[in-house]
């Protein structure tokens, strides 16, 4: 994703993409730069509790918890993470501050929600009474089978290229609905979820997060 005759570009991922792109756009063209742009950009599913694999509202796992995985990069391959996220409802904020707060690459768990409050998020109950139902009615059979489904997946990935030929990107999650209390995916690790070089490209990955670490999907 380079351009030699540089105009702006934004992409992302499914449906809920497009009107992430669009207050992505309305971002850039204010001059609040690239990396500022993907952030809220994909603010907006977190925001949406009608997206089910995102954010407010995404699908619990086999506990009942929503847990938030994030990731951002900039140009010049500083980035921030965030996995295991609970009660916060914009991880990808909370990824960038990892990225411009700290000396870390990614927090997780309790670690990362207690650095989220003590800077100012939120805390507050993820799981709407849609997702709620849902979880209810999965635990009658508690089968989870995952499988790669073409129609959807469980992530918002967002890249970005500037004026200047510069690339940003940003990816997160709720992850796979049902899986395991603690799991894990693609979504906030560098190099599988999401990985740009502003000299070459950027990639992010949207579908089954195991398999996408086991190949560096993103990096690759």
């Amino acid at each position: 994703m380079k351009n030699s005759n540089p105009s702006p570009r934004i992409i992302s991922t499914w449906k809920h993409g497009v009107p992430a792109n669009k207050i992505a756009w309305e971002r850039l063209k204010k001059g609040e730069g690239g990396l500022t742009a993907v952030e809220y950009g994909v603010r907006d599913s977190e925001d949406n509790p009608d997206e089910r694999s995102v954010g407010y509202g995404g699908l619990p796992d086999r506990e009942g918890k929503v847990t938030l995985d994030a990731c951002i990069m900039d140009k010049n391959n500083d980035c921030g993470a965030v996995s295991f996220l609970q009660n916060i409802k914009n991880p990808i904020s909370v990824a960038r501050m990892v990225m411009e707060k700290t000396p870390h690459v990614m927090l997780s768990g309790k670690g990362a929600y207690d650095f989220a409050i003590k800077n100012g998020f939120k805390s507050m109950n993820l799981l709407t009474e849609k997702s709620k139902k849902d979880w209810e009615n999965w635990l009658k059979k508690s089968e989870y089978k995952p499988v790669i489904n073409i129609e959807n997946h469980d992530t918002i990935s967002m890249l970005l290229l500037d004026e200047e030929n510069n690339l940003f990107g940003a990816c997160t999650t709720s992850g796979a609905a049902w899986k395991m209390h603690g799991r894990v995916g693609d979504s906030p690790i560098i190099g599988a979820g999401l990985f740009l070089d502003n000299e070459v490209g950027a990639a992010a990955s949207t579908g089954l997060g195991e398999a996408v670490i086991r190949t560096a999907g993103s990096a690759m």
